[in-house]
């Protein structure tokens, strides 16, 4: 029996077939490769903020940014005098102080204004002055409290009442004495002043030229977040200090504050008069006013 016979050939023909079947599927999978990459390689390119490192995502915002037109500058002197022109139906004093020199800047009516309570800072440095002096004491007692209360609540929720007790205490002739010694002309009986008159003893409080350092940096304290945020403040971004003192008797409504960013710093006087007190156009005008002086001054 001849048990190899047949047996040859049928495996020389199973290989061949097994090799024909290796080529065809060696064939399929480049093809099937072939068509994978020309899908990818023509298929929609990734979002760069997702495959792009720090450096690459942060370039093209750079870029636009310096495409953008640059922000015009802001003329202070012919835009407050558009914003009074604009309101002629009311009488407005503005003056604008760098704390760090120069001459103020004057705007509208220079003239004297029922101060009201913006005069109130006139007698707080009045007194400390006095208790640096030894001639009075912030511990004395006055009133239901004593001298320290009543300095702050004339000055952050402008107390009528710790006014009174404090020029009583002091004396008219000796505050009318002190202003006279930091250049205001002043009586508390007719309590007038000039915007360029308050402006200027703003600065001469921030400067250190009125009070020791302890004593200037507790008034300025009582002069930020007051019982009356709506005017000055209100137009103010977070990252400007104010510190300020606004007044309102009879028609007149005024503040005056210290803008400060960083190294620069500003006394802005506002003193207006007119039939009512805090509508809404009066707010605006004041709203407009420093809107103008920080974005030309400290924006």
């Amino acid at each position: 029996m001849n048990t190899s016979g047949p047996s040859r050939p049928a495996a020389k023909s199973l290989n061949a077939r097994g090799k024909l079947l290796l080529l065809w599927a060696a064939t399929v999978l480049v093809l099937l490769g072939v068509v994978t990459f020309a899908v990818v390689r023509t298929g929609p390119v990734p979002r760069k903020d997702f495959l792009a490192g720090p450096h690459e995502q942060w370039q093209e915002p750079a870029a636009a940014a310096a495409t953008q037109a640059p922000r015009a500058a802001v003329d202070l002197d012919a835009e407050i005098r558009r914003i009074l022109a604009e309101n002629s139906g009311y009488r407005i004093g503005v003056v604008v102080q760098d704390t760090h020199g120069g001459e103020p800047r004057s705007y509208g009516d220079g003239s004297e204004f029922v101060a009201a309570s913006t005069a109130k800072i006139i007698t707080a440095a009045a007194y400390y002055h006095l208790v640096e002096t030894g001639e009075k004491s912030l511990d004395v007692p006055l009133g239901s409290y004593d001298a320290a209360f009543q300095l702050q609540a004339m000055v952050n929720t402008s107390s009528d009442d710790s006014w009174l007790l404090l020029m009583q205490d002091i004396g008219y002739p000796k505050l009318i004495e002190y202003a006279a010694s930091i250049g205001i002309s002043y009586d508390p009986e007719q309590n007038l002043l000039t915007p360029a008159e308050m402006a200027g003893l703003l600065k001469q409080l921030s400067t250190g030229k009125l009070l020791n350092a302890e004593h200037t940096q507790e008034l300025l304290d009582y002069m930020q977040q007051t019982n009356n945020e709506r005017l000055i403040p209100a137009a103010v971004g977070p990252d400007i200090t104010v510190q300020h003192k606004y007044g309102e008797v009879e028609g007149y409504v005024h503040d005056a504050a210290l803008l400060t960013s960083g190294e620069r710093s500003y006394a802005l006087a506002i003193y207006t008069w007119g039939e009512e007190l805090e509508s809404e156009e009066r707010l605006a005008v004041f709203h407009e006013l420093t809107d103008v002086v920080v974005r030309a001054l400290l924006g």
